[in-house]
């Protein structure tokens, strides 16, 4: 079984960013089963009204088409990260992760529970999620034959009570699509990220965008996969790529049982 994360530096035309992940998912290697995550904001990474013009219902529309269609014509689990997805009868939309299997079939989709309201010293400075977004209100997790997938997005990331319910939930996998900030990336990604599979014993996968963007806005990549133990098994530093791990059942059993630090946790 293998992981990847697919990188990008996606800017604000769909057609463009979906020439760059066509590009990635070429070049995937055969082993299956195959899990791919994409990066938040691989459809569309814009401003305000680009998110709501571009915003889909969940299960129609020409991006949900595509994903489908490439996870069917390339037999992968496609994890699309996060895109705009829209709420009847509001004028705020949804940042979701969609999940979908080797058939095209939508398995599952999360709405971002924790919205990026923070001021940043980088040439964007104020970040405003709640402006154009509502927050999702569930944790979220999809059957899989990597094992259950623990979904969040991005600022989530933050928030370890979430992947403590998540991995007391069952989950073995847990996805991170995400936009980080240069800035916040180069201080607490990786820091992060090895934090939260260390703790909850699981597997992470961060996609991350890498790049100065149309917007001005620079984002860190790092895109990688961290093992149960904290080891960082496969980065990418900045631009476009993909990273590609195997996953191993057996690993996370051992530590289960070993160190079964979930069983031993007392403050819930």
């Amino acid at each position: 079984m293998w992981l990847a994360a697919i990188q990008l530096v996606s800017g604000r035309n769909w057609q463009d960013n979906r020439e760059q992940i066509a590009a990635e998912l070429a070049l995937l290697p055969r082993e299956r089963p195959l899990l791919v995550l994409l990066p938040e904001n691989f459809a569309l990474f814009g401003e305000r009204q680009g998110y709501l013009d571009g915003a889909e219902t969940i299960g129609e529309g020409p991006i949900q088409q595509q994903l489908a269609e490439w996870a069917r014509d390339y037999g992968i689990w496609l994890v699309a990260g996060a895109m705009p997805t829209s709420i009847a009868g509001s004028d705020h939309i949804h940042t979701s992760t969609l999940v979908f299997d080797p058939s095209g079939d939508l398995k599952g989709h999360y709405h971002k529970i924790h919205l990026f309201d923070v001021d940043v010293a980088d040439n964007h400075g104020r970040y405003r999620e709640s402006e154009t977004f509502s927050p999702g209100e569930e944790p979220v997790l999809v059957d899989s034959p990597f094992g259950p997938l623990g979904l969040s997005i991005c600022y989530d990331l933050r928030f370890p009570e979430l992947y403590r319910r998540l991995a007391r939930a069952g989950a073995r996998v847990l996805l991170v699509p995400a936009a980080f900030t240069a800035v916040t990336g180069e201080a607490h990604w990786e820091l992060l990220l090895r934090a939260r599979a260390i703790e909850n014993q699981c597997y992470v996968v961060a996609a991350n965008q890498g790049g100065t963007h149309e917007t001005g806005r620079q984002t860190w990549g790092h895109s990688m996969v961290i093992d149960p133990w904290g080891r960082v098994l496969a980065s990418l530093d900045s631009g476009r790529g993909t990273v590609l791990a195997p996953l191993d059942t057996g690993l996370m059993d051992e530590l289960q049982r070993t160190m079964p630090v979930l069983g031993h946790a007392r403050l819930l």
